[in-house]
């Protein structure tokens, strides 16, 4: 298997198996563990940073920047349709236990009904599973080009 479908899977499988663990553990309800979904990014740049290295002794610039793109678009297509699973299968509630965490911390904040319906309201248009799921895939994809073009400055064939 080529370094770059492998390092494709392993942003998948490893990203995937953390939001998983923010599902099952009940992270994603709770305002305090909310931001520990982020580590999804650190999963990315560290399996990016290991598979550039793996081909950097093949590739020039462009084309590690081209391959890290590549890396993260495998993995986001795995991403997305585990996405889906998670919010149509394992946690058909997920959007409206989201909505229900934004309105009490809203409520901490002091904020009145009206303009807790109104965030909420406003936010419902894009808290569908398929667009959560293609923002997920351009969110990876797009991740893995910055980090890409930055990691290989370092790991590139000179």
């Amino acid at each position: 298997m080529s370094p770059t479908l492998k390092s494709g899977l392993l942003i998948g499988v490893l990203c995937g198996i953390w939001t998983h663990v923010m599902g099952f553990t009940g992270w994603y309800k709770d305002p305090a563990m909310l931001n520990a979904f982020y580590l999804v990014i650190l999963i990315q740049l560290v399996v990016l940073v290991w598979g550039l290295k793996q081909t950097a002794s093949e590739k020039a610039y462009g084309g590690q920047v081209m391959t890290g793109t590549l890396m993260s678009l495998y993995g986001g297509v795995i991403l997305f349709f585990n996405s889906l699973l998670f919010t149509m299968v394992l946690f058909p509630h997920y959007f409206e236990d989201l909505r229900m965490m934004y309105a009490e911390m809203m409520r901490g904040e002091g904020k009145s009904e009206t303009e807790i319906e109104t965030a909420i309201q406003a936010a419902m248009v894009m808290q569908t599973p398929f667009l959560q799921a293609l923002f997920g895939l351009i969110g990876t994809v797009v991740t893995g080009l910055i980090v890409s073009l930055v990691v290989a400055i370092f790991y590139r064939k000179k």
